[in-house]
Order: structure tokens, then C-alpha cells, then sequence
């Protein structure tokens, strides 16, 4: 997809603002009319209203109550329709999908609490990823695809695991000053 900057998105200090590792996102993958999109992690609805904005049915939600609020505003204020749910990675998620995406927590800290869970993800930094692709296989139509951000401060030896089995293929890589990510995507080993 091509970022647009003109989509009108408001923010809220308690929701991750779209940023660098948003923008690397969006422009990472490619999706079709009538898509079937999950997002999880949705934020500020950034990513989702991009693939509104391409046609896709789009299903999204986040554990932060906000930034669920905020999402559907930012989708009513460009126009554009998904269903948006508060949800711990797949607890309130029904149905299949052609794509799931989450911009994980990836950083390597166990900070707690509302914003925190954005970019919180533990010792190891995997975060929700070990359950995101467990649960996977029930909520991806077949031949589905993830797609996540991942970090290079991860602990690699645990991202090399949970990989394990699946095909993965870099989409697109950014190298900051302290860290490198790169969006993943990963089908599943069942033939997903």
C-alpha cells in the first residue's frame, strides 16, 4: 500500500500515534478489494484505515480501550467503515481472515500499564507474538498470512522459535540509530 499522509487522524495522549514503524508497515504489503483484514494492535487506526482506504473489509481492535475509541473516530472522520473491538490479541476476534497484522510491543522492557502496552514486550520482547500465531490457525482463511514489525533487540534466539515451522519472508526492513525493524510475513507450517 502507499501511506497518505492526508488522512485525517486525530490523537490521544494514552494511544501510540502513527510513526516510523507505522509508515514501514503500510508500505510494506500489498492487499486486494474485499480482503478480509484483521488488525490487532490497531492503535490510532492508522494501518486499518489504510486498508479501508484500499477496499479491504477490515476487522481491528486493540486492549487499550482509547485507542479503540479513537480508531473509530479517526475511521468516521475519513469516511471509512470497520469493525473495531476491544480485544487481548484474539479474545473478542470472530471469524477468518485473508491477513493479520499487528505492529507488536517489541521492545525488550516489562513496562506496565495504559501506553506502555504498545511498545512493552517483556524480557524477550515477543510479547503477544508467541499467542498471536497460536491462535492463528483458527482465525486465517486458508493460505492466510500474518504480517508483524519486529525488532532486532528482540531476543533472537525466542523470535528464531516461535518462527520455527513457518514460512517467513521479509517484506521490508528500517534501520534506526539504536535498532533495526522489519515487517514479517509468516504463513503458517499447516499450509495456511
Amino acid at each position: 500500500m502507499i501511506y497518505d499522509p492526508g488522512l485525517m487522524v486525530e490523537k490521544d495522549d494514552d494511544v501510540y500515534p502513527p510513526s516510523e514503524d507505522s509508515i514501514l508497515l503500510i508500505g510494506s504489503f500489498v492487499v486486494r478489494p474485499g480482503e478480509r483484514i484483521l488488525e490487532i494492535g490497531c492503535g490510532s487506526g492508522i494501518v486499518s484505515m489504510h486498508c479501508a482506504l484500499n477496499g479491504c473489509i477490515v476487522t481491528c481492535g486493540d486492549i487499550n480501550r482509547k485507542a479503540v475509541a479513537l480508531t473509530k473516530r479517526n475511521m468516521m472522520l475519513n469516511s471509512l467503515k470497520a469493525d473495531v473491538v476491544e480485544t487481548d490479541v484474539y479474545s473478542r476476534i470472530t471469524g477468518r481472515f485473508d491477513t493479520i497484522i499487528f505492529n507488536l510491543p517489541y521492545l525488550p522492557v516489562s513496562e506496565r500499564g495504559g501506553l506502555a502496552l504498545a511498545w512493552s514486550g517483556g524480557e524477550s520482547g515477543l510479547g503477544p507474538l508467541p499467542e498471536l500465531i497460536a491462535g492463528a490457525k483458527d482465525h486465517l482463511l486458508p493460505n492466510g498470512r500474518l504480517i508483524v514489525v519486529v525488532s532486532s533487540l528482540m531476543d533472537r534466539d525466542a523470535l528464531r522459535s516461535v518462527l520455527e515451522g513457518h514460512n517467513v519472508r521479509v517484506l521490508a526492513e528500517l534501520p534506526l540509530f539504536f535498532e533495526r525493524l522489519s515487517v514479517l510475513e509468516v504463513f503458517l507450517y499447516n499450509g495456511s
